[in-house]
C-alpha cells in the first residue's frame, strides 16, 4: 500500500482542472473604470485580441500565462481615441501620412476617426491592412470623402448639385463601408445640406460636419445631424439674434464675416441653454476640436519653430502647414483680437454644454493643414484643455474613451476593461484623475492584445523620427 501512495498522489494532482491558457496578464495594477471613475486593484487577463477576465492577483494561478507584466502603482486605462483627425495632401504624401499611424500608438491612442480629405482609397485600405494585423496602427474609422457642393475648395469631395446626385453620393460611400458621413457648408446649398441630414438618418448613417451659417445649429440638429465638428457654432447657437442673422445673411444683406462680431455681441447664456438642451436631446454630440482653435488663435504670440514633435512630421506635411501660418502673418490687430475672442468664448462653452447634457467627444483635427497640431500628441494637449476650461479629469477621459466608440455605435468592444472587449489598454506611471496630464506617462500599450512596452514604443518614435528626416 505504502508503495501505491505516491502513485495515487500523481494520479490525483493529474486529475486537477487544468488551467485555462491566456496570453497576458497585467497584474497588481489599479484598474480605472471611467464610466464611474472607480479604481480597483485588480489583474486584467487577456486572450488573443480581447480581455479575458478581471481577477484578483491571487487567482492568477488559474491562469496559463505566456507574458506577465508587473503594473504595480500603475494606472490602466481603456485606448485612447482620437475622434477629429485627418490624413490628406495629395498622392506625392500618402507615405508621410501612412508614416503617422504609429505616433498615435506611441500615445496611447488605440483609435481614430478620420474625418475625410483627399486620401480615401488609401485611408480605406490603412483601415482594412490594421484590421487584419498587416499594418501597426491605431483602429481606424473614416468617412472616405466628404459631401460638399458643387466647386468645393476642397481636393476630394464628393461635390453635389442636387437631392439625386446626393443620394448617388451616399450610395457610393455606403459601397466603400464608411464609418460616418462627413459634410461640409463651403459649397453645399443649404437646402442639399438638410435633405442630406434628414437622408443619412433614414438610411441609419452618422453624419457629421460643419453648419452653413443660414441654417440655425437647432433646426439642422432637429433634423438628425450627429456631431458638429468645432465648438464655434454653439457660439452661434446661443445668440438670441441666431435665426435673424442666418435670414440676412440668406438675403446678402450681411456677409457671414460682418455677422460674426453681431454673434459674439447677442450671446446669452441662458438663452444658449435652453437651445443646449433641446440639442442634447436631438442626440447632436459636439467635437470641440480646441486644440486647433487655440493653435490658430495664438498664432501672433506662439513660435512653434523649436517644437521638439516637430521632428516627427516628414517634410511635405509640414509643407502643408505655411498656408494658414502666412494667412495669420497678415492679419490687423482687429482681427487678431476677434480671433482671440473667439477662443475664448468658444472654450468657454464646454461646462455650459456639459450641464446641457451635450455629449462632448475629443478630437483634435490633427494632419495636413492643421498647422502644429501634432497626430498623437494633440489629444493630450486637448483634453488638457478640456480641464482647463472647465470639465473634470473624468469627464475629459470620457470624452474620448467612453463617448468616441459610443458615437460611432461601437461600445460593444471598447471603451472599457472588461471580458469580451478588445484589450485596446494604456497602462500609466500616475493617476489621470489626480492629474490629467498623467495621459502622457505612458509605459506600455496593448494593441488588440499586442503587448508594446516602453522601449517598443520609443522605438516606433525613433523610427517616425527617422522616416519624417528622410
Amino acid at each position: 500500500m505504502k508503495r501505491l501512495l505516491p502513485l495515487i498522489i500523481i494520479l490525483l494532482w493529474s486529475c486537477g482542472p487544468k488551467k485555462e491558457k491566456a496570453d497576458l496578464l497585467i497584474y497588481s495594477g489599479s484598474v480605472i473604470d471611467v464610466a464611474t471613475g472607480e479604481i480597483q486593484t485588480k489583474a486584467v487577463v487577456v486572450r488573443g485580441d480581447s480581455v479575458l477576465a478581471l481577477i484578483n492577483d491571487q487567482d492568477s494561478g488559474k491562469y496559463e500565462i505566456i507574458t506577465r507584466i508587473n503594473a504595480k502603482g500603475k494606472y490602466i486605462i481603456p485606448g485612447l481615441w482620437d475622434m477629429h483627425v485627418h490624413f490628406g495632401g495629395g498622392d506625392t504624401l500618402i507615405q508621410e501620412n501612412k508614416n503617422l499611424l504609429p505616433l498615435y500608438v506611441a500615445n496611447g491612442i488605440t483609435a481614430v476617426r478620420d474625418a475625410a480629405a483627399d486620401l480615401s482609397s488609401s485611408v480605406l485600405q490603412w483601415r482594412e491592412e490594421i484590421n487584419h494585423g498587416k499594418l501597426l496602427g491605431p483602429t481606424l474609422f473614416t468617412s472616405g470623402p466628404k459631401l460638399e457642393g458643387i466647386k468645393s475648395v476642397w481636393i476630394g469631395d464628393l461635390e453635389v448639385g442636387t437631392i439625386d446626385s446626393m443620394k448617388l453620393a451616399m450610395d457610393s460611400l455606403q459601397k466603400m463601408k464608411v464609418d460616418f458621413i462627413k459634410i461640409t457648408d463651403n459649397a453645399m446649398k443649404p437646402e442639399i445640406y438638410m435633405e442630406a441630414i434628414r437622408e443619412a438618418k433614414r438610411r441609419g448613417l452618422k453624419i457629421s460636419g460643419h453648419i452653413p451659417f443660414v441654417l440655425p445649429l437647432e433646426e439642422v440638429s432637429a433634423a438628425g445631424l450627429s456631431s458638429v465638428e468645432h465648438l464655434s457654432y454653439f457660439i452661434k447657437a446661443g445668440s438670441t439674434k441666431d435665426k435673424e442673422l442666418s435670414d440676412q445673411v440668406k438675403a446678402s444683406k450681411l456677409t457671414a464675416r460682418e455677422a460674426g462680431p453681431l454673434v459674439l455681441e447677442s450671446f446669452d447664456s441662458a438663452y444658449a441653454m435652453d437651445v443646449y438642451q433641446r440639442i442634447a436631446k436631438n442626440g447632436t454630440a459636439a467635437t470641440p476640436t480646441l486644440t486647433i482653435s487655440k493653435t490658430l488663435a495664438y498664432l501672433d504670440e506662439d513660435d512653434h519653430s523649436h517644437d521638439d514633435y516637430s521632428k516627427y512630421i516628414g517634410k511635405g506635411l509640414k509643407k502643408t502647414y505655411e498656408g494658414r501660418v502666412m494667412r495669420a502673418a497678415t492679419d490687423d490687430a482687429k482681427t487678431i483680437a476677434n480671433r482671440h475672442n473667439l477662443y475664448k468664448k468658444a472654450s468657454s462653452l464646454l461646462p455650459l454644454l456639459q450641464k446641457a447634457g451635450v455629449t462632448i467627444i475629443a478630437g483634435t483635427d490633427a494632419g495636413y493643414l492643421n498647422s502644429f497640431v501634432y497626430p498623437g500628441l494633440a489629444l493630450h494637449q486637448e483634453l488638457e484643455l478640456f480641464v482647463v476650461n472647465g470639465l473634470t479629469p473624468l469627464q475629459a477621459l470620457q470624452s474620448s474613451i467612453i463617448n468616441g466608440p459610443e458615437f460611432l455605435g461601437k461600445s460593444k468592444k471598447y471603451g472599457s476593461i472588461s471580458p469580451g472587449k478588445y484589450a485596446d489598454i494604456t497602462i500609466l506611471n500616475e493617476n489621470p484623475l489626480e492629474d490629467i496630464k498623467a495621459t502622457r506617462s505612458i509605459q506600455s500599450v496593448i494593441l488588440k492584445g499586442k503587448y508594446l512596452d516602453r522601449a517598443a514604443l520609443d522605438q516606433l518614435l525613433t523610427e517616425a523620427e527617422k522616416k519624417a528626416s528622410n
